[in-house]
């Protein structure tokens, strides 16, 4: 699997862990909701800024993200 489609996967599994659904993640990130969708479906390949606000908007590393892929 495409390393964009696992991160995306495991980027869901952390939102849908905190019970957020994409608008509200996208809110937290602020990012739009389209686009975290194309992140989670592996669509879009994130920056390194984006990848940072993702991190900060679940509250966890940017390494605790990229962990197990």
């Amino acid at each position: 699997m495409d390393i964009r489609k696992r991160f995306g996967k495991k980027l869901r599994a952390l939102r849908e862990e905190q019970g957020w659904s994409q608008e509200e993640f996208a809110d937290r990130a602020g990012l739009h909701r389209t686009y975290v969708s194309a992140v989670e479906r592996g669509v879009r390949n994130p920056t390194l800024s984006v990848l940072e606000r993702l991190a900060k908007a679940l509250g966890v590393s940017i390494e605790e993200v990229f962990k197990g892929l």
